[in-house]
C-alpha cells in the first residue's frame, strides 16, 4: 500500500532481477484502488499494492507467502503483493520503519531493540510458534547441553541471532563471558573445519547442510548420529522468531491500512495452509521464485518450517502470551559477552496485538481452510549429497 516512495531497499547487492520479486496480477472485488485503496481492491478490478519485506532470500522459510501469490490468494483478497528479498546486511524492520514497505518478517527479540530505540511498529501475527535454532557439535565433543558451553568456541551468525545462546546460558546460571563467540558464515564450513566447537544452525537450513555433506572419514554422508544437537526450543532460552510486523501509526489511524492488513493476513493464512498440505508443490513454488537451494534441500526446508508453525491450536498467527512474555523477559534480563541487553525496559503495549490476525481468522470461518493444523503430520524427506532431490 505504498503511495509514492519506492526505494530499492532490500534488493541492492543481491543480484536478483526484478522478475524474482513476485506480485499478484489480477483484479478482485471490494473498495479502494491501487493508490492506497483498502483491502479487497477497487470495484473496477484494480488491486491494492502491498510490499512485504522478507528477513532473508527466497527460501522455504517463507513458503507460505510465495504460495499465497502462486495460488492467487492475495489476488482473491484484492491485493497485488510484491515480495522484497532480504540479505545479511538488511534489517527487515528498517524498510518498514522508513515507510518503504507495508509489512516485514522479523524475529521478535531483534525488533524489540528497535522499538526501544523509537521504532513504531507492531507484531500482528506470530507465524512461527516455536524456535528453530540449534547448536550442533560433533558427537565426541562433550557438548551435550547448554551447561557444557563454558570455555568453548560457540558459533553464531550475529545480527541478534546470538541472543538465544545467552538466554539459555542465563537460564542455566552460566556466565555469558565464559564462552568465546565465533562469528560464523551462513554455512557450516567453519564447524566442519574444526574452527568452531558448537555451531549455530536452523532446523530448516544449516542442519540439513550438514546431513548433505560427505564425512571424509567414511566417504558417506554425515548422519544424525555424528552430532550432538541442542534445540533451544527445549531450553529456557527459546525466543519467538518469524513474525509479521506492521506500521503502528497506520494501524491506529488508517482504515484502509486496517482493511488491507486483514485481507493480507487472510491470504497469508491460506498460503501457509497450502504449504502445510502440499509441501512438495510449495518447495517447487519457492524454487521457481528464485531460491538458490536445490529442490531436495528446499523440500526439507518447507517440511521443517511447517513443524515450527503447525499445529497452531489457537489459529495460525495468534501471538501466544506466555511465549511473548518469555521473549520479553529474556530480552530484559539476558546479557551478552559484553554485558549488553536487548532492551532495558518493558516494550509498549503497541508492540504486539492479536486484533488483526483474530479478525482474519474469524473472517475465514466457514471457508474450507484449516487454520489450526490439529492433525498435521510432517512428511519424511531423504537428503542427498548437495541437497539434490531424492529420486
Amino acid at each position: 500500500m505504498i503511495h509514492s516512495r519506492r526505494r530499492a531497499t532490500g534488493l541492492a547487492g543481491l543480484g536478483l532481477s526484478a522478475a524474482l520479486v513476485l506480485s499478484a496480477c489480477a483484479g478482485g472485488g471490494g473498495g479502494g484502488g491501487t493508490d492506497g485503496g483498502g483491502g479487497g481492491g477497487g470495484g473496477d478490478g484494480e488491486l491494492t499494492e502491498v510490499r512485504l519485506q522478507l528477513q532473508w532470500l527466497p527460501q522455504g522459510q517463507f513458503a507460505g507467502y510465495f504460495a499465497a501469490i502462486d495460488q492467487g490468494y492475495f489476488e482473491e483478497e484484492g491485493l497485488q503483493v510484491e515480495i522484497v528479498p532480504g540479505g545479511a546486511d538488511i534489517l527487515p524492520q528498517t524498510p518498514l520503519i522508513d515507510g518503504d514497505v507495508d509489512y516485514a518478517i522479523a524475529w521478535v527479540p531483534k525488533v524489540l531493540g528497535a522499538i526501544e530505540e523509537g521504532a513504531n511498529i507492531t507484531n500482528i501475527a506470530q507465524i512461527f510458534q516455536r524456535s528453530g535454532t540449534l547448536q550442533v557439535s560433533f558427537a565426541d565433543s562433550g557438548i551435550e547441553s547448554v551447561a557444557d558451553f563454558e570455555g568453548k568456541r560457540i558459533g553464531s551468525w550475529g545480527f541478534g541471532n546470538e541472543w538465544e545462546i545467552f538466554g539459555a546460558m542465563a537460564e542455566e546460571g552460566l556466565d555469558s563471558q565464559t564462552v568465546e563467540i565465533i562469528t560464523q558464515d551462513f554455512n557450516m564450513n567453519a564447524f566442519l573445519q574444526g574452527d568452531i566447537d558448537a555451531a549455530q544452525a536452523m532446523t530448516y537450513n544449516e542442519y540439513a547442510q550438514l546431513l548433505e555433506s560427505v564425512n571424509p572419514e567414511t566417504g558417506e554422508l554425515y548422519t544424525e548420529d555424528d552430532f550432538n544437537v541442542i534445540s533451544y526450543e527445549e531450553t529456557g532460552g527459546a525466543m519467538l522468531q518469524d513474525a509479521i510486523w506492521a506500521d503502528t501509526a497506520r494501524l491506529e489511524s488508517d482504515e484502509e491500512y486496517q482493511e488491507t492488513t486483514v485481507s493480507f493476513l487472510k491470504a497469508v493464512i491460506k498460503g501457509w495452509a497450502f504449504a502445510r498440505d502440499n509441501p512438495e508443490e510449495a518447495a517447487s513454488i519457492v524454487s521457481a521464485a528464485g531460491s538458490a537451494w536445490p529442490e531436495g534441500h528446499e523440500l526439507w526446508m518447507v517440511n521443517e518450517t511447517n513443524k515450527l508453525i503447525w499445529p497452531s491450536p489457537d489459529g495460525i498467527g495468534i501471538i501466544p502470551q506466555d511465549r511473548w512474555d518469555q521473549t520479553v523477559a529474556l530480552s530484559l534480563e539476558t546479557t551478552n559477552e559484553n554485558g549488553e541487553r536487548i532492551i532495558t525496559q518493558e516494550p509498549p503495549e503497541t508492540a504486539m496485538t492479536n486484533e488483526w490476525i483474530q479478525q482474519a481468522l474469524d473472517e475465514l470461518e466457514g471457508e474450507d481452510v484449516d487454520v489450526t493444523g490439529e492433525n498435521f503430520e510432517p512428511i519424511e524427506v531423504t537428503l542427498q549429497e548437495g541437497g539434490e532431490l531424492a529420486e
